[in-house]
């Protein structure tokens, strides 16, 4: 059976594997850092949580400039490639670039966070803000939280300063 997406485009996720490889050895070949990369696909079929289905992943000398900054870098190599190579919005998160493991970490430091943060406004019955986020990065939080019907989500601001704010499920009673 088809998905959606696939329903919709026409055109399989795999389809753009060969373009990106080839965009991608042209990109590091005139950009001057000493990098390495593998496409790989990822071994567990997708889960709600993550809905990648294949990772580059990076390695060479400058792999470590490719995560600093909290992967500034590295999120922008992945955002212009995947448009250059024309992904189209249903695939977006399906294809992810990675470097040393950055993103399996970085999605379970974001989790912690969020139990620990819900279990503060369990426990206070005050909202509580967490930094800007990235897309992705306020997906997981959303989704981490989902299953906890003491406290709810929600996204607020706007472009880069957007973050997540986790509130009582219910507000707190007035005295």
């Amino acid at each position: 059976m088809e998905s959606a997406g696939a329903a919709k485009s026409g055109r399989p996720l795999e389809s753009y594997l060969p373009s990106l490889e080839s965009l991608l050895h042209e990109v590091l070949r005139h950009s001057g850092f000493e990098l390495d990369f593998s496409i790989q696909k990822v071994p567990a079929p997708p889960t709600e949580l993550e809905s990648t289905e294949y990772v580059v992943e990076f390695s060479g000398r400058d792999a470590d400039l490719l995560i600093e900054k909290n992967a500034t870098l590295l999120n922008a190599l992945e955002y212009v490639l995947l448009k250059a190579v024309r992904l189209e919005e249903e695939h977006f998160g399906r294809i992810t670039f990675d470097c040393q493991d950055w993103r399996r970490l970085r999605a379970e430091e974001l989790k912690l966070t969020a139990q620990i943060a819900a279990e503060r406004v369990e426990e206070t019955g005050d909202p509580f803000s967490l930094n800007p986020m990235n897309p992705r990065e306020r997906r997981l939080i959303h989704l981490a939280l989902k299953d906890r019907p003491e406290v709810r989500t929600v996204s607020e601001g706007v472009g880069a300063e957007r973050k997540v704010v986790i509130l009582p499920a219910t507000p707190p009673r007035r005295r």
